[in-house]
């Protein structure tokens, strides 16, 4: 893990960074990568990307509840959401945090709200995606997951992280269920004992996981913005002959907008997960650890000011 990555998420966590960034940041370029602060807002940069032919997933920003009554009105506004995707017409699923719908407050509180939302999803023909955090939470979040196949819904998803070193053994316990499953290298702060610290490793664990993922019989959502590791799922793809119905590529609002663009425009299935919401502090710096250069965009926008 570089030392810029580690000093960024270190900062996250200092409530000084957090105030001056929460009054200012949206000013400074946030918006950059939140789709805005309101649903609303966030509709409106959703149909900008499907019109440009990209898809998009959605992402009301929160983690850690403490109440229950909390985390079951994120659940309601989660099926708001999803009446908003259908009455709009938009080509828009849903990912979700199981910190956000209360796993720290019960796991089965948690799989009861998660049930609401995906059931109320699979009315609509939709879809639910369910976020990997840090590594402590990795066994609730695939047992929810699996509670959830077994229970017969087959509309959701979740998501395997390379740094982790346990990742490889998750997938392979995965397989059976023909999971629908987003990899990508990971966002959070975790020590060595868990997680590969070098970045070629995580990379190399990428690779392996995406080659086993798409040599099964479930979807693999490929979630980079590292054009070398694009081009070898292509590549591979092509090799094993695997349906491009079997696999799409995702990337993050406002990070490389133009390759977005271009692998649509090669008959690929590109969806921009887009979050939106007032809690978009933890999320933006979890962006800049992951590509510390765009710190540089934010100090040029405050020389600016």
């Amino acid at each position: 893990m570089s030392l810029a990555r580690t000093t960024i998420l270190a900062a996250s966590q200092n409530s000084g960074v957090r105030r001056f960034v929460s009054a200012y940041g949206m000013r400074l370029g946030a918006a950059r990568f939140v789709g805005g602060e309101t649903l609303d807002e966030c509709v409106r940069v959703l149909r900008r990307l499907n019109d440009r032919g990209l898809a998009a997933n959605i992402t009301l920003l929160g983690e850690d509840v403490a109440t229950e009554a909390e985390a079951r009105a994120v659940a309601g506004e989660y099926t708001r959401i999803l009446d908003r995707i259908q009455a709009e017409g938009l080509r828009v699923n849903v990912a979700l945090k199981l910190t956000h719908l209360g796993l720290e407050v019960g796991e089965d509180l948690a799989y009861e709200n998660l049930c609401r939302v995906v059931d109320h999803a699979r009315s609509l023909g939709n879809f639910v995606r369910i976020d990997m955090e840090y590594s402590s939470l990795v066994d609730a979040t695939l047992q929810t997951y699996r509670r959830l196949r077994e229970s017969g819904f087959d509309n959701v998803g979740t998501v395997l992280q390379s740094y982790l070193y346990r990742s490889e053994g998750d997938l392979e316990d995965l397989m059976p269920l023909r999971p629908n499953l987003r990899l990508v290298k990971g966002a959070y702060l975790e020590p060595a004992e868990v997680a590969y610290p070098h970045k070629e490793d995580v990379d190399a664990s990428y690779v392996r996981l995406l080659e086993r993922s798409l040599r099964g019989e479930g979807y693999t959502a490929i979630a980079t913005h590292d054009e070398r590791l694009i081009e070898h799922a292509v590549a591979f793809a092509a090799r094993r002959e695997i349906s491009r119905d079997r696999f799409e590529f995702q990337m993050l609002y406002g990070v490389r907008p133009q390759l977005q663009l271009a692998l649509a425009s090669r008959g690929y299935k590109v969806l921009v997960a887009t979050p939106y919401g007032p809690e978009w502090f933890p999320y933006l710096m979890r962006r800049l650890a992951e590509r510390p250069a765009n710190v540089l965009f934010f100090a040029r926008n405050l020389v600016r000011r």
